[in-house]
């Protein structure tokens, strides 16, 4: 195989990835775009985004990796039903690690917020409002991760070129959306909305 060879097969493969990626962080600025009035409402919310969206990108990013990992050195088997006891280990500790970041976002925007005299919502909020978002869209991407990264096997893809640009497009998405889930629930609760 010639490098121009390996190239083409590399774009092919990873194209229709990165193309989703531009269309799913489009959608994501639409969805913050229309997150004015909860914005308002929980100062310090801005703040977060960034750090809660890179989160879902890292996080999920390693459990797509460990399962590619595990995939090729023949550890799991490219299927759901049934699963691995290391499958679900690897889907838990993403679980964990999401809320655990989630929640340290939290706490140090709140500090920082604090510190430099910046309008900042109550800490209870903020927490609340990271860790709702954490586990719905941590759910959806672990559940989108493992099929994709199976599928993508069994169709014989290489599922590392995949795992990159798929969970960017479904953390911006997925992070967006459960975000403003998130704040909505948490204001409904607190009687602000």
């Amino acid at each position: 195989m010639t490098v121009r060879d390996a190239a083409r097969d590399a774009y092919r493969e990873a194209f229709p990835a990165l193309a989703a990626s531009l269309v799913g962080g489009l959608f994501a600025g639409v969805v913050l775009s229309g997150m004015r009035a909860e914005l308002r409402a929980v100062p310090g919310l801005l703040v977060l985004v960034p750090a809660l969206l890179a989160t879902r990108g890292n996080v999920y990013g390693s459990l797509g990796a460990r399962i590619s990992t595990a995939l090729h050195q023949g550890l799991i088997e490219p299927r759901i039903r049934g699963g691995d006891e290391r499958l679900r280990a690897a889907v838990a500790a993403a679980l964990a690690n999401g809320l655990l970041v989630s929640s340290f976002a939290a706490i140090a925007a709140f500090a920082i917020l604090t510190v430099f005299g910046g309008s900042v919502a109550p800490l209870p909020v903020l927490v609340a409002t990271a860790l709702l978002s954490g586990l719905l869209s941590g759910i959806a991407l672990a559940g989108v991760v493992v099929t994709a990264v199976f599928a993508g096997y069994r169709r014989g893809r290489d599922p590392d070129t995949l795992v990159g640009p798929l969970v960017t497009t479904t953390g911006d998405l997925f992070g967006m959306l459960f975000l403003l889930v998130a704040v909505r629930l948490v204001l409904f609760v607190v009687g602000v909305i």
